[in-house]
């Protein structure tokens, strides 16, 4: 009862190899998961948060299962129930602004959060539910591939964007204003104005997107500081859904937005031909 292998079998050291053959396995297999562990801690995904209480839930659960441990969430002084929401969730953190500080200055609190992590690869997400979370994990692997340094989830990519309810006026603004940054940085870009993107943590750390604007210009500014330091950007098709509950820039703050894209990509375009070098993009 003590061994269960036949004497032939202990007599040919038989019993002495399946043990150490599965040890072997075992071993193996530990060191797959450490390895996929170390893995997963070196993706975060920051979600900046404002009012999202009835989309914070769907983003979540559609969030890849293995990125679900791996959140954190900025909120920008919600006046809805976004925060009871956030914690009841298995997030790493949920951080809380005093007062509502705007869009860009959310976003600073996110990676700065996710910086002191020391991760690899952050994802921006909008919790609106607008952009598909599942292209976090072949947004992340592309970044993986060292080609690229930045991706971002096109809507325009897909040619479904009016079909999934993106009204006309903010298309007909998104083709013509990154048409004219497309004249401006030279570069070839379907769009600047998602709301999801991956970044390597390192090119992060090295702009200085703290001083960038606390509003919703602050995505245009920092894929301009991104293109004029030679940083390489990739795009992915996007599918986005626009319907009442998904949070959107209303119209007076979109011609705000425009106008200070239009400002911005004339000052990179100062830049590239070398008559002025605004330190916030040239800082290299």
């Amino acid at each position: 009862m003590k061994n269960s292998l036949p004497r032939n079998q202990k007599a040919l050291g038989i019993g002495s190899a399946v043990n150490k053959h599965s040890s072997r396995i075992n071993n193996k297999n530990t060191s797959i998961l450490n390895s996929k562990l170390r893995d997963l801690h070196k993706v975060i995904i920051v979600l900046p948060a404002y009012n999202a209480q009835n989309t914070l839930l769907k983003t979540y659960q559609a969030i890849p299962s293995k990125y679900k441990n791996n959140l954190i969430l900025v909120d920008d002084k919600s006046t809805d129930k976004t925060v009871k929401v956030a914690n009841k969730l298995k997030l790493i953190s949920v951080i809380t602004h005093d007062k509502n500080q705007g869009y860009g200055s959310n976003q600073k609190t996110c990676y700065q959060k996710a910086l002191e992590k020391k991760v690899d690869i952050i994802v921006m997400l909008h919790p609106d539910y607008q952009y598909p979370p599942e292209l976090i994990e072949p947004m992340v692997a592309m970044i993986k591939t060292g080609k690229f340094d930045c991706i971002l989830g096109s809507r325009i990519l897909t040619g479904l964007a009016l079909k999934g309810r993106m009204p006309l006026y903010k298309y007909v603004a998104n083709r013509l204003l990154t048409l004219i940054e497309n004249i401006c940085t030279g570069a070839k870009l379907s769009e600047y104005h998602t709301g999801l993107r991956a970044y390597k943590a390192s090119i992060l750390n090295t702009i200085p997107y703290i001083k960038n604007s606390e509003d919703f210009i602050f995505d245009n500014q920092i894929l301009l500081q991104i293109i004029a330091n030679g940083y390489r950007i990739g795009e992915i098709s996007c599918p986005a859904r626009y319907f009442p509950q998904a949070s959107s820039i209303n119209f007076i703050r979109s011609i705000k937005y425009g106008f200070g894209c239009l400002f911005w990509g004339f000052i990179f375009l100062l830049g590239r031909t070398k008559i002025y070098h605004h330190p916030l993009l040239y800082f290299n």
